[in-house]
């Protein structure tokens, strides 16, 4: 298989190179988090006039560095290597399996010389409050599965063929290796369940997977669509389960968004300037997983556009909420959504996900509430046909999705 580039996480590493703290990589197992540090990055190193000996690479989790599973014994390692004053790089990939870790990086972090990466891939270890344990000297980088512009870089066929794969097996890497569609589902159902759910029921004890599973169900059938805990238990209850309480299925979702399975979009009234706490909208951080769950039976492409967008918009750095617009028709006030109102710094965009857009009321439809927001931020609706991309009267920028996701500009346009 060709090498995947990631470009766009290798030069996040390079933005943080020597900054004093420690940098953490994390995201969904098996998206690649160690390829980038113990490959991309290192050739960046080397090619950059790093010497080789200056930079520490310890798998951890291979056999032969097993005695270095011990914090004396891997402190030990690490100073015998730093034999003079000039930088050191170290690379520790599964620092999960040290004991006591937290205490043996917060002490590396003080050697002036010595610039720390961390890789892990358990639930412990990729848990939403793992920067905590670093005291103020974590930065984090989070490595999500390729994009569909990286998925098509190194898959061997039209762009077409890649599209219909990729929104059916996902962006997980090692599913551009798999020959088959045989290979490919039984790839992603047993890392779904051998892996994700397992690690999360072992790391906080759970009875059982039943529940998670149920939810994860649930969740995967209304990507996209608002829900809360109260929702979902009334689900359960209707389904024969009603016993599983509110408490529980919140519970079980922070334990699937620590572990990156999933990721919460929380509501923001637009004009009002204020978040709205429930219900939220929930994205699947990986598609394949998703259809995976549900045995590749629910394959609405206009859904599945809708998530891929959302994990795209995220990818580039965006922080993306769901938008809520009150407008006013016939004197009565109606509430209307903006898919993903995305900001990054002092930049904003207001985006509709529309998979076809047949008439002039779809149209109308899609803009009103993108319209209705008067501020100068830019509007877009990216629609599934490859299209040229035009604006509208009211200057709503209309795209075609491939544009939208292979132009890392795309929203400049």
């Amino acid at each position: 298989m060709k090498e995947i580039a990631r470009t766009i996480y290798v030069q996040r590493l390079i933005d943080r190179r020597e900054n004093g703290l420690i940098k953490i990589i994390t995201g969904l197992r098996r998206a690649g988090k160690s390829y980038l540090l113990f490959k991309l990055y290192y050739d960046y190193l080397i090619g950059s006039g790093v010497a080789d000996d200056h930079i520490i690479r310890i798998a951890l989790d291979d056999e032969q560095n097993k005695s270095l599973l011990d914090t004396t014994l891997l402190r030990s390692y690490i100073e015998q290597h730093m034999t003079d004053s000039l930088m050191y790089y170290l690379f520790l990939d599964e620092i999960q399996l040290v004991g006591r870790f937290e205490g043996l990086l917060n002490g590396l972090s003080r050697k002036h010389n010595l610039d720390i990466y961390v890789t892990g891939s358990n639930s412990r270890f990729l848990s939403a409050d793992i920067l905590t344990e670093f005291r103020g000297r974590g930065d984090e980088i989070q490595v999500h599965p390729l994009s569909f512009a990286e998925y098509l870089s190194v898959f061997e066929g039209n762009e077409e063929d890649a599209w219909r794969e990729y929104y059916t097996y996902g962006g997980l890497p090692l599913i551009l290796s798999r020959g088959n569609d045989e290979l490919k589902i039984h790839y992603l159902k047993t890392l779904l369940q051998k892996v994700y759910i397992s690690d999360i029921v072992e790391r906080h004890n759970l009875r059982g997977s039943e529940v998670m599973g149920s939810l994860l169900n649930v969740l995967a059938s209304g990507v996209g669509s608002l829900t809360n805990p109260h929702r979902l238990a009334k689900s359960f209850a209707s389904n024969g389960m009603p016993n599983v309480s509110e408490k529980t299925i919140s519970t079980y979702i922070d334990h699937l968004t620590d572990a990156f399975l999933i990721t919460r979009s929380e509501r923001y009234d637009v004009k009002g300037k204020r978040y709205i706490a429930s219900p939220c909208k929930y994205y699947f951080e990986d598609v394949g997983l998703r259809n995976a769950r549900l045995n590749f039976r629910q394959q609405e492409e206009c859904h599945i556009m809708e998530n891929i967008i959302y994990n795209e918009l995220r990818m580039r750095g965006f922080a993306v909420d769901v938008g809520v617009v009150d407008i006013w028709e016939q004197q009565v006030r109606k509430r209307t959504e903006i898919d993903f109102v995305c900001n990054l710094g002092s930049r904003r965009y207001y985006i509709q996900s529309a998979f076809a857009i047949s008439d002039g009321e779809k149209m109308r439809q899609e803009s009103r509430p993108l319209v209705s927001v008067t501020d100068s931020f830019k509007k877009i609706i990216v629609v599934k046909d490859p299209i040229k991309l035009w604006r509208t009267e009211e200057g709503v920028v209309v795209m075609g999705l491939r544009q939208f996701l292979l132009d890392a500009n795309s929203l400049d346009l």
